[in-house]
């Protein structure tokens, strides 16, 4: 496995360069200006076109926009909220989160721009089961220059990294952190969870994108406004930390020549630099809001419309919701409850049975530039520890097949910019019924030591390495104990069920994309082979994400989560990004015409149908 993720590291080292971050902020400030700050008309206008006022039966299409955005919201609201957020603060730090801000600002005119160009150039052939994305316009795009073919392969390219990271981010991320988290707090084994899931998934999509868009019409409000009441609950009892948590936000985001100063490592946070947060707050913000990445047009590209720049604007809702009122919440909660930068949860005690050693393979022989750890049983937790996680008394507190970790100083991490770094091991029962770890290992050409407190001392702790909606569930629970346990829990369900159904949709208009001109009889069944396997990888990724054998799974930590939702991520924003650049000047002269004529009045709303039709989609039926 490990040659594996080296592999797929430097795969994404490359499609996820500081150039492509470069090329994405630009474009997103490009867009901003040329709409003359566009995301005003989303806020206000876009508004009144989900409330349903602009709504039309007669025009083309599958939904209405509120489900379209519904549906959209479904596959961008959801564990990139609860999870991307845990893992930018853990790793990024509070710094993180000001860089999301931004990208959630630009992010609201690239949604516009993409897919208001979808729009115009989405297929209608069938009114009330439309076609559309990127792949449609670069392919009908270039067939205007007269370059059919070229535009045809482009648009293949971009369906390949479609499906890879409907797979990645839109399936196994959704499946590892609802398996996690399920096995954390009641103990079910995450392969139940992936069955589970399996079965509601198919049961969903196999109805195509109009019990999606109903599905998502139902659910996506009403997770919205639990987890919303729930974060506004913490955010009250920590209101006198709000305002220094917003600073240290500012503070930690900013360069060092605007006054920035970089995170310094506390307890389970081991500290960033202003790059190193700037970097995880703009990649979890664009896996959050899928902002440039091309997959929400897929599905605004079914609403009912006769107007493309209408559903464009809907759309520039989409990174508002998401990333500025429900990222924010999410990482307040986090940085107000102390989840970051936690106390360990136990110590070990007899530090002469501790030993760092070096590392062997199968064959016993030593590995160069490798330690591993050899501890005696694991000490039971804290009372306070014990206390957050709900744990019987006269209990250890620890649970089977959970990750930990200590924290070493080793050879300087580029990233963070200190020598601080991590040993992470899984915890389970011996014959003798007690717990012990299994310690992973840490390349590093200096001999690891244990990091040293203010008065000299070791650090000996043992942290609970709370990895994606797992940490999120530990902030909420270091406020009200059992409070994230099953608000998490539900919301992680809730969300990760109605991403991999939207998701499931959009690598379907993929395949449709590769199979459409071969026939109708061809065409489903090759979508619904698809539909088959994205069912079957739920599966399989709750597998990767077990402990075997006293064996770490193969997916455990929130490192390797992300290096796979990374991989689907970069390679639709490198195919995306040309495409939206291309044809921007077309959704540009468009736009600035829509609002031409919203502002002279030609644009006539009727009143607003009951909120109820709305939901349900009954007002264009």
């Amino acid at each position: 496995m490990a040659s594996v993720n080296d592999f797929i590291n430097t795969i994404n080292g490359i499609l996820f360069s500081d150039y492509t971050v470069y090329a994405l902020l630009i474009t997103g400030l490009l867009f901003t200006i040329w709409s003359g700050f566009g995301q005003f008309r989303a806020i206000t206008h876009g508004v009144s076109v989900v409330r349903g006022k602009y709504d039309d039966k007669n025009d083309p299409g599958a939904i209405n926009h509120f489900q379209a955005l519904s549906a959209a919201l479904s596959a961008t609201v959801g564990l990139g909220n609860i999870a991307g957020v845990a893992v930018a603060v853990a790793l990024g730090g509070p710094g993180a989160i000001f860089w999301m801000w931004i990208i959630g600002i630009l992010g609201m005119a690239l949604k516009m721009t993409e897919v208001t160009q979808s729009m115009l150039y989405r297929n209608t052939n069938d009114p009330e089961n439309p076609h559309g994305g990127p792949m449609f316009v670069v392919k009908k795009g270039f067939a205007e220059w007269g370059l059919a073919p070229i535009g045809a392969i482009i648009g293949g390219i971009f369906v390949v990294t479609l499906i890879i990271s409907a797979i990645t981010g839109g399936n196994m991320f959704q499946a590892w952190n609802v398996a996690d988290i399920t096995f954390t707090y009641f103990g079910v084994p995450q392969v139940v969870t992936g069955i589970i899931l399996t079965v509601l998934v198919g049961t969903v999509i196999i109805g195509g994108i109009k019990r999606i868009g109903a599905v998502a019409g139902r659910i996506v409000p009403f997770m919205c406004i639990i987890y919303v009441l729930a974060a506004g609950y913490v955010l009250l009892v920590n209101a006198g930390q709000i305002p220094s948590m917003l600073a240290l936000i500012v503070k930690s985001g900013l360069p060092p020549f605007l006054g920035g100063e970089s995170a310094n490592p506390e307890g389970a946070f081991l500290g960033g630099t202003f790059a190193y947060a700037a970097m995880w707050g703009v990649k979890r913000a664009l896996f959050s809001s899928e902002a440039g990445q091309g997959s929400s047009p897929i599905a605004h590209s079914a609403a009912k419309t006769d107007e493309p720049v209408r559903e464009g604007i809907v759309a520039g809702l989409e990174p508002f919701i998401d990333t500025i009122v429900v990222c924010t919440l999410t990482a307040l909660v986090i940085l107000s409850s102390g989840a970051y930068n936690r106390d360990a949860e136990s110590t070990l005690a007899d530090a002469t049975s501790v030993q760092i050693v070096q590392a062997t393979d199968d064959a016993g022989e030593l590995i160069a530039d490798t330690w591993t750890l050899t501890t005696p049983p694991l000490p039971a937790m804290t009372g306070e520890a014990k206390k957050i996680r709900r744990a019987g008394e006269g209990t250890a507190g620890w649970r089977e097949g959970e990750t930990i970790f200590v924290v070493l100083a080793a050879d300087e991490n580029t990233d963070t910019g200190r020598d601080l770094r991590k040993m992470t091991a899984s915890v389970s029962k011996n014959d003798d019924d007690q717990w012990i770890a299994s310690w992973g290992t840490l390349e590093s050409v200096m001999k690891p030591h244990f990091r040293e407190n203010e008065d000299g001392s070791f650090d000996l702790g043992l942290y609970g390495d709370y990895a994606g909606a797992s940490m999120t569930a530990y902030a909420f629970d270091r406020v009200t104990p059992g409070l994230g346990k099953w608000l998490v829990s539900i919301a992680a369900w809730l969300f990760a069920l109605s991403t991999m159904i939207s998701w499931s949709y959009y690598g379907e208009q993929g395949v449709y994309y590769f199979f459409g001109s071969m026939g109708e009889r061809t065409a489903n069944a090759a979508i619904l082979l698809y539909k088959l396997i994205y069912c079957l990888l739920i599966l399989v990724t709750t597998l990767l994400a077990m402990s075997w054998g006293g064996k770490p799974a193969m997916i455990g930590t929130d490192t390797e989560l992300d290096m796979w939702t990374t991989l689907g991520l970069g390679v639709m924003l490198v195919a995306n990004i040309p495409i939206m650049l291309l044809f921007g000047a077309k959704s540009m002269k468009a736009y600035h015409g829509y609002i031409g004529r919203l502002k002279r009045g030609e644009l006539h709303p009727h009143a607003a149908p009951s909120v109820t039709d709305v939901v349900e989609g009954k007002d264009v039926e």
